[in-house]
């Protein structure tokens, strides 16, 4: 019998079992169990409460500071501290202090703390996005967290598979952030419920890695259990050629243009060039889905020798200190402040309307990040569009949503 990818690697983490299938519960192996400034103070308490002496493995847990750092306000500040002292008392590795830290699922494989072939769990539900590297990575809650934590396992069922073939050639200004829109637009928010999203096809295996990033990381707004891509080079790790699929979904993306989610949902998606009279208030680009060196060389590239609309703010947030760094290097953060951009430290900043530039009462957003619910960005009376960063860039400039071919 054949396995998938994410298959092999559930069988690979359950060394008690000699063969598995879709539906089955196993108790597998953690190689990397993760949380942040949120999440992780209730996997601390839980940590706590069970009595439990020692962590499993100090150097397979990760704590990143993201979501409210640096702190916003005072109950940030205390949670973010919880952090530190768990870190120091079991003397975890793996602590990302602000000057060293970024938004976690951009930090963890540019420290290549993960690897293909890995199981990962984390109290964020876009833990999903180290799929991108050939891992198993899912998110899960707190309490489960903590529980990972003193067992070092995971408590999961197998999930079905769908296979995704994209076929084609990717045109100009077109990359992973829209082939997931377009995906998600075309099987809805529970079109994956609890299934693995493999990515596959042409299109994929020329896809650079960020592309990668950005499409796993969005399997969870399609309800997947976790996004994987085969991963390239000299690690034979694949499905294979009999694998069973729950279903094979094919497109091709020949004259697919970029792609637009609009409120309130990230399957309400249509082509950027239905939605040229949108205005918008502010423009975000950054987060864990695209707050990577590539993605600020793409704003750079349409904002270069531009101005930011009047009408607009626009917020760039490097995902991590060493994208920051890279973008001083290379000029880009130049370009983006003379066009009129604020930039931010690294973090998750407004994504999920923590903190640097949520939404007022009736204001418009277009982000490059993954979710645009009602109250999402900040108010409930907001709205939140969601697109790549050469689209976010280019409605910058022109003050409403545009093509990048228009600026």
């Amino acid at each position: 019998m054949g396995y998938t990818i994410t298959e092999k690697i559930l069988l690979a983490h359950a060394p008690e079992k000699k063969d598995l299938h879709p539906g089955e519960f196993i108790w597998a192996e953690v190689d990397m169990a993760l949380a942040n400034d949120i999440t992780a103070p209730l996997a601390i308490e839980e940590f706590r409460r069970s009595g439990a002496k020692k962590v499993f493995d100090k150097n397979k847990i990760a704590l990143v500071p993201d979501h409210f750092t640096p702190a916003k306000d005072l109950r940030s500040a205390n949670q973010a501290k919880m952090l530190e002292i768990f870190a120091q008392e079991y003397s975890i590795k793996n602590y990302f202090q602000i000057g060293q830290m970024g938004v976690e699922h951009a930090l963890l494989p540019e420290l290549g703390l993960v690897g293909p072939g890995d199981l990962v769990v984390g109290a964020d539900s876009h833990t999903c996005t180290y799929g991108a590297l050939g891992a198993f990575s899912t998110g899960m809650g707190s309490t489960d967290l903590a529980a990972s934590w003193i067992t070092g396992h995971v408590w999961l069922r197998v999930p079905q598979t769908i296979k995704f073939v994209y076929k084609g050639k990717l045109n100009k200004w077109v990359g992973g952030k829209d082939l997931v829109l377009y995906t998600i637009g075309d099987i809805g928010v529970d079109g994956a419920l609890y299934k693995a999203m493999e990515f596959t096809g042409p299109v994929i295996k020329k896809l650079d890695m960020d592309g990668r990033f950005s499409m796993c990381n969005m399997a969870i707004e399609a309800g997947g259990k976790n996004g994987i891509i085969e991963p390239d080079g000299i690690i034979s790790l694949k499905s294979d050629k009999d694998a069973k699929y729950s279903e094979i979904k094919e497109y091709d993306i020949s004259k697919m243009e970029p792609q637009v989610a609009c409120p309130h949902l990230p399957s309400n998606v249509k082509p950027v060039s239905q939605l040229k009279s949108v205005k918008i208030d502010q423009v975000v680009i950054g987060s864990c889905t695209n707050g990577r060196i590539s993605d600020l060389r793409m704003s750079a590239k349409v904002l270069k020798g531009q101005k930011v609309n009047s009408s607009v703010r626009a917020i760039v947030i490097p995902a991590t200190q060493s994208v920051m760094k890279q973008a001083i290097k290379e000029g880009l953060i130049d370009i983006l402040a003379k066009a009129g951009c604020v930039i931010s430290t690294p973090s998750c900043g407004p994504c999920l309307g923590g903190h640097c530039g949520i939404l007022g009462d009736g204001e418009t957003a277009i982000a490059t990040t993954n979710r645009n619910f009602i109250g999402r960005m900040g108010s409930p009376k907001s709205f939140v569009y969601l697109s790549n960063p050469a689209v976010a860039a280019a409605s910058a400039i022109k003050g409403k949503i545009a093509h990048p071919e228009e600026v």
